[in-house]
């Protein structure tokens, strides 16, 4: 039986990063929720709305702010991963 987690955040203590979908990353990423909204309803809007990461990378900031819930301070949270991931593969591929 599948263990149920409260929050993403324990999965990935207890399972790894691997184990854990984008939409629990993007509500780790989001870290809180906002009045009647968890980090991972937003989590979920987001990819409902965008698709996979790799659909998001290249959308302008803005765009983010259509998804209720988000903010200024979550949507650069987001960016920041995004930023990381890139510079990662960047040198990665030399």
């Amino acid at each position: 039986m599948a263990e149920e987690w409260k929050h993403p955040g324990g999965k990935l203590a207890e399972l790894g990063a691997e184990c854990l979908s984008e939409e629990e990353i993007l509500a780790i990423l989001i870290s809180s929720g906002v009045r009647g909204r968890s980090a991972q309803t937003i989590a979920r809007d987001i990819v409902q709305k965008f698709g996979s990461f790799r659909q998001m990378v290249g959308l302008p900031l803005e765009r983010f702010l259509e998804v209720k819930g988000l903010g200024d301070v979550k949507i650069l949270r987001i960016a920041a991963a995004f930023e990381i991931a890139r510079r990662v593969l960047k040198d990665w591929k030399g």
